[in-house]
């Protein structure tokens, strides 16, 4: 004979665990990472991974990025190396990650879909 109190008990746990991690990520996505452009670079955000998409605004010398996800690009020479890497930073906007200072040559976020 089967005890439903125990298969009760694991679905409940279950449900815990599974509130936990949507509270755990929603405070990770509170504490956004961010990291800083090259120093003295007044940075141009694109409206796509390459120089010959839309100019949206320029990023003032000390600005810090919050990097969302990541994609294939344009390829481009800058401070932190060449790269094809463009960040993410926001709704259609998009930065070389060659200016940027994430402590990686590679991906450090999700490819953007």
């Amino acid at each position: 004979m089967k005890l439903q109190p125990t298969r009760r008990a694991a679905m409940a746990g279950s449900a815990a665990v599974a509130a936990f991690a949507l509270t755990l990520g929603a405070a990770a996505e509170a504490a956004a990472v961010t990291y800083p452009i090259a120093p003295g670079i007044r940075l141009n955000v694109r409206s796509g991974p390459g120089t010959q998409y839309t100019l949206v605004r320029v990023l003032p010398e000390g600005s810090q990025v919050t990097i969302y996800c990541q994609t294939p690009g344009q390829t481009i020479t800058g401070p932190y190396g060449t790269t094809n890497i463009w960040d993410n930073i926001g709704s259609g906007a998009y930065v070389s990650d060659a200016y940027v200072n994430t402590g990686s040559d590679g991906y450090i976020r999700p490819r953007c879909a």
